[in-house]
């Protein structure tokens, strides 16, 4: 009994071990023949909860997206490319892109011709990134392998290969090229959560839209026109019953313009155009003008409006009364409020598709504003009285001045997404953050009093809310004002240009100044010519390793430990790590005083090794920077997924009870660290 106690005890202990090692990804491999000469061969992946896959036309600088590689024979030619169906498409301000991702089940297709007679395999290699919403798992190559009948008809041979295989195809074998892949759009994928993603998007969207509508009525030219417009139904008839129908008409004509605007603009803008909206320099330098232009305009350099031939025909007919002179009011008022209201639609539209790829999104944005603009008009008509408290004055010019500060503000925001793509270098981001700061702190001292635009009355005093208007501006400048010399800014960081662009950082030249005491040591002593320092870059405010022997060597030689950061660049997690818990200062100062830094890439698989390095995993042979780093995380500490984070001695042992995995609380990562050195000391 005691016997088998022990045995149980050492299988729970061993499937622990394994149980940390992440597989979200059963593949499984079929042939389809569609005719005589060509098969089809059929990747599935079945992905966990949770988990996600990249496409293989996701933007080159978000996650790695999958990869196919086909040895080449004579029995075979490929047809085209792999074919994926349509991915969930989002733009993530982290990456800066388009990211274009799958879950659930999903099923890519390769169409071969096949040339030889008798039955032969097909086999190759691919890679992916998998990612959820706390780790990622860094792209290894798979092996995968068909047995596909001969031309001539030959016996059916049965599909192999379950997607868990180790089997290596020779490294020596040439990859074959392959086409661009197609999207087949006959293959959904079946996971529910992109479209529940999508549907509470749209939802949100729709009443941010509906409230923009409304907040137009306060602008200079919507607001004078309602008791005008309403002034029409209170009195065209005596029949109050008559002149509400009339009015809903009115309101819902307004409504019908609005989403057929948006119909129009939903035919002409698909996910692909507004995939090109978000990332491409010319659209983005379009609407940067187009907001230019507006701000001008309500500023009061000029006007903005519609040809007066329109307003005029509108009005002509709206004069003729009958059930249609409701719809030519309708249309009257949307074309005389265009100076008002187009600035905003044109903010809306141009945010929103740079925000989603949904090609829906125009369509409920207009039928939500829609709605929002009519929706004072048609109340009012119903509540006349209400116009008897409704004053217009010299505060609908000061709404007007402040949407021109809000237009200028984030236009540059697409000035400086053209900035990156053509790498200018003009809209840095201390450049950009200065732009802002006096924006805001010029839009704080107007809502004081202490500007005054074309249009304004003289300022005797300052209500309570235009005071807290003003403290909001001015409180945001001053928030903004750090981030000249450095500070990360966090809760803007979505809208300002990266980090990188910034020439002016304290902590930088701190860093780099201590660093200059000598010309072939960094500070601290960490050599200056160690291995891959060219390539990567610590997080601001460390110096430390990127080979995992060259830290343990120095380890040796300063007495400490060596923490290790399994890393990837195109792990999105790990940069929120550094952004939130490596750039903490109090980490930061423990790390650096009690720690070997290393950090280990385990997505760089574009850095070669050289042949003495090359490491050998069962048959296959490994030679690139990034699988040996995710070969040595596998094989040491049984995970496969970054961020990661480990303790050891300078023999590679161990430290701490558990390692760290993505956790973005500081508190608990110092606890972690400051484990890791009890643990060293005590051993000593």
């Amino acid at each position: 009994m005691k016997k088998f106690f022990t045995l149980m005890l050492m299988l729970g202990v061993a499937w622990m071990a394994s149980a940390q090692m992440l597989d979200p990804a059963k593949w499984t491999y079929k042939v389809t023949y569609p005719n005589e000469t060509e098969a089809e061969l059929v990747f599935t992946a079945q992905l966990d909860e949770g988990w996600h896959l990249y496409s293989q036309r996701t933007d080159p600088n978000g996650p790695i997206g999958i990869s196919f590689e086909f040895n080449k024979t004579g029995d075979y030619e490929l047809v085209g490319g792999v074919r994926e169906p349509n991915p969930h498409e989002e733009f993530d301000k982290d990456f800066n892109c388009t990211v274009r991702s799958f879950s659930g089940k999903v099923v890519f297709r390769q169409k071969v011709k096949r040339l030889a007679e008798k039955n032969f395999t097909v086999t190759g290699t691919f890679s992916y990134q998998l990612c959820n919403d706390g780790s990622c798992i860094a792209p290894d190559d798979r092996d995968f392998s068909f047995k596909v009948n001969g031309a001539a008809g030959a016996e059916p041979v049965a599909a192999t290969g379950d997607g868990n295989n180790d089997t290596a195809v020779a490294s020596d074998v040439a990859p074959a090229q392959t086409d661009t892949a197609v999207v087949a759009a006959d293959e959904p994928t079946t996971s529910a959560e992109p479209e529940g993603k999508e549907g509470k998007s749209l939802l949100a969207l729709f009443f941010g839209a509906l409230l923009a509508g409304i907040i137009t009525m306060f602008t200079p030219c919507v607001f004078p026109m309602i008791p005008m417009t309403v002034n029409f139904f209170m009195h065209s008839s005596d029949d109050k019953g008559k002149n509400r129908r009339q009015a809903l008409f009115f309101g819902g004509s307004i409504v019908f313009m609005f989403a057929v605007l948006g119909a129009i603009l939903t035919l002409f803008l698909g996910p692909e155009s507004l995939n090109l909206i978000a990332t491409h320099g010319i659209p983005n330098l379009i609407f940067f003008i187009i907001f230019f232009v507006f701000a001008l305009s309500f500023f009061g350099l000029f006007e903005i409006k519609m040809p007066e031939k329109w307003v005029n025909a509108s009005d002509a007919q709206a004069d003729k009364g009958g059930l249609m002179a409701p719809f030519f009011i309708a249309l009257t008022t949307v074309l005389v409020s265009f100076s008002c209201t187009g600035p905003i639609i044109s903010a809306a539209l141009v945010e929103l598709a740079t925000s989603t790829t949904n090609r829906w999104v125009n369509l409920v944005s207009m039928l939500g504003f829609g709605i929002g603009f009519a929706l004072p008009f048609t109340l009012l008509a119903f509540f006349p009285a209400v116009l008897k408290n409704m004053k217009s004055g010299g505060w609908l010019n000061s709404v007007k001045i402040v949407f021109a500060f809000l237009e200028l503000a984030f236009g540059l925001k697409f000035l400086q997404m053209a900035d990156l793509y053509w790498s200018w270098r003009l809209l840095d981001r201390e450049v950009y953050l200065a732009l802002w700061i006096v924006i805001f702190g010029l839009m704080g001292f107007y809502l004081l009093g202490k500007l005054k635009f074309k249009g304004d009355e003289e300022v005797k005093q300052i209500g309570v809310l235009r005071l807290f208007f003003a403290i909001a501006s001015l409180s945001f400048t001053v928030y903004m004002i750090p981030g000249l010399f450095g500070a990360p800014l966090n809760g803007i960081s979505g809208f300002l240009p990266p980090m990188h662009t910034q020439d002016f950082n304290i902590e930088k030249i701190v860093v780099q100044n201590r660093g200059a005491a000598t010309s072939t040591v960094s500070y601290d002593g960490i050599p200056a010519d160690r291995k891959y320092a060219d390539k990567f870059h610590e997080p601001l405010g460390y110096q430390g390793f990127f080979d995992i022997e060259e830290a343990k060597a120095y380890a040796r030689q300063t007495g400490k430990p060596v923490f290790i950061d399994f890393t990837g660049i195109n792990c999105n997690n790990c940069r929120l790590m550094e952004q939130y818990v490596l750039s903490n200062q109090e980490v930061k100062d423990f790390m650096n005083e009690h720690y070997v830094f290393c950090e280990l890439y385990c997505d760089m698989n574009a850095i070669d090794l050289p042949e003495e390095e090359w490491v050998k995993d069962g048959d296959r042979v490994i030679k690139t920077l990034g699988r040996r780093n995710l070969f040595y995380q596998r094989t040491h500490y049984n995970m496969n997924a970054q961020p990661y984070y480990v303790i050891i001695d300078v023999d590679g042992k161990q430290l701490t009870k558990e390692n760290y995995a993505y956790n973005p609380d500081p508190a608990k990562f110092l606890d972690f660290l400051k484990e890791g050195v009890e643990c060293y000391e005590a051993r000593r």
